[in-house]
């Protein structure tokens, strides 16, 4: 993390240089809109990192930046919401002047703080000045139930009145996040878990942008953008945001799920740390299996499916991938189908289930998967006969895999055959990739004719392996 820094060369170093360059103070709204519109002038993707929101949700927010809203982002669990208010980080300048020693990053010719001005009235044109990175005014609260007032805006800092200051005086205040973040932005996750009576202490910083203390005559004109994120179950179960609140807010901008099945597969492919190489049609799998868990009456859509549960079952692929190349020396590790079989026992706990599926959980998992599967190989194996395959395996070659089965012993029980050839081309595997690239994209072929009902599949449990025939 990058912290306030001295600055020695080319930028200010008093508020006289400052004030000499021609600066002047903007407030941090206009300093976001001049920003996002010069990167949407200039072509420039002002949301790195942001998948499947393009046509949707970002031109929303946009809207509300350059209308110098605060905002709250609605959407179930996992859908990036916060992801999405980091990245605002990006649109305010990489390094502002702030008042060497100042507690609230006060603009050097715009102080706030009785200290700040008494300093500034006492130095004049030598009032010294740093210049802090922008990763330095974005401040993020997560709101739970023990969330105290003190936190968010501030509250009497008992030390200060030990040294000998007057209770009343404002320089005994010990501010909170809140007025930390002036100049800045100020992110609340979860906002409805905030209680009641905490969300009441955000009406002053919304309408008047300024805060009181326990009763201290003090105003602080402060400039922050507020935004926020909240699960729409939590208006009716766990919370809700109070109406004066809800009004206070300019704008609220509704996030989604991944549309399309290549925007889910993009966003695992960032966002999964991959142990093994994970071929594309299987992260496609998954993605599908996703979308079909989203539309199940099994799954609770109140709760959502996750895109961390599109993720994490990457990450569980790939591990079962990694797990085989070591107990049986199959290097390099790369997935195939099979290891898709770890992802319902792994992650069925991320999911939850209407009360009328209890007991079938495992069923509806493995069935939604198998469909998925089924719904990948129709879609990438179009126009492929794969009847050559089926009679070759029905006819006496009959093909195992499993955790201990290596790569070249699968493709060795196969004879020669232009089909296979054609399969591992329609999935991005040529004759020179490794076997283990080649021998997913045959056993996707295999799973497919399995369950289209043109092979049989027997599993042991014995060796855990199957064996398609």
């Amino acid at each position: 993390m990058r912290s306030v820094v001295r600055v020695t060369q080319n930028l200010a170093r008093t508020a006289g240089e400052l004030r000499a360059a021609g600066h002047l103070p903007r407030g941090v709204k206009t300093e976001i809109r001049e920003n996002l519109l010069a990167a949407l002038r200039e072509g420039r993707n002002p949301w790195p990192g942001i998948v499947g929101f393009d046509r949707t949700v970002l031109p929303q927010l946009e809207r509300a930046l350059l209308a110098g809203h605060d905002v709250v982002l609605l959407g179930e669990r996992g859908q990036g919401k916060t992801r999405l208010l980091r990245t605002l980080v990006s649109l305010l300048d990489e390094w502002t002047p702030v008042i060497e020693g100042s507690e609230l990053g006060e603009h050097p010719l715009d102080p706030i703080t009785p200290e700040s001005r008494r300093r500034a009235a006492e130095l004049g044109d030598d009032l010294p000045v740093v210049w802090r990175h922008r990763d330095e005014r974005y401040a993020e609260k997560l709101a739970t139930p023990d969330t105290s007032v003190g936190d968010l805006v501030g509250d009497v800092d008992p030390v200060k009145v030990a040294e000998g200051r007057s209770l009343g005086d404002p320089e005994t205040i010990h501010y909170g996040l809140l007025p930390r973040a002036h100049r800045g932005i100020i992110a609340i996750n979860e906002l409805p878990d905030l209680a009641e009576r905490i969300q009441v202490a955000l009406l002053n910083v919304m309408e008047e942008r300024d805060i009181q203390v326990r009763g201290y005559t003090l105003r602080l004109p402060l400039d922050v953008l507020l935004v926020a994120t909240a699960n729409p179950e939590d208006y009716t179960n766990r919370g809700r945001i109070i109406t004066p609140l809800k009004d206070r807010f300019g704008a609220e901008v509704r996030t989604h799920y991944p549309l399309e099945v290549d925007a889910e597969v993009d966003l695992v492919r960032q966002e999964a740390d991959l142990v093994a190489e994970v071929g594309d049609h299987l992260l496609e799998i998954i993605a599908r299996f996703v979308r079909h868990l989203r539309e199940s009456s099994s799954i609770d859509q109140r709760s959502g499916v996750s895109a961390r549960f599109a993720v994490a079952a990457a990450e569980t692929v790939a591990a079962s991938a990694l797990r085989r190349s070591a107990l049986i020396g199959e290097t390099p590790a790369i997935a195939r189908p099979i290891d898709l079989e770890s992802v319902p026992d792994v992650l069925r706990g991320k999911l939850e289930f209407e009360a009328g599926e209890e007991g079938r959980e495992e069923e509806v998992l493995v069935h939604l998967l198998r469909r998925s599967i089924a719904d990948t190989a129709r879609a990438r194996l179009a126009g492929v006969n794969l009847r050559a395959l089926a009679e070759v395996v029905s006819d006496g070659h009959p093909v195992a895999t499993g955790d201990r089965v290596h790569a070249g012993d699968l493709l060795a029980a196969l004879p020669e055959l232009p089909v296979l050839h054609e399969v591992a081309a329609r999935l991005g595997a040529g004759p020179k990739d490794p076997v283990g690239r080649i021998a997913s994209a045959v056993e996707l072929a295999l799973e497919s004719l399995y369950l289209t009902r043109h092979l049989s599949k027997d599993t042991s449990s014995d060796d855990d392996r199957s064996v398609y025939g």
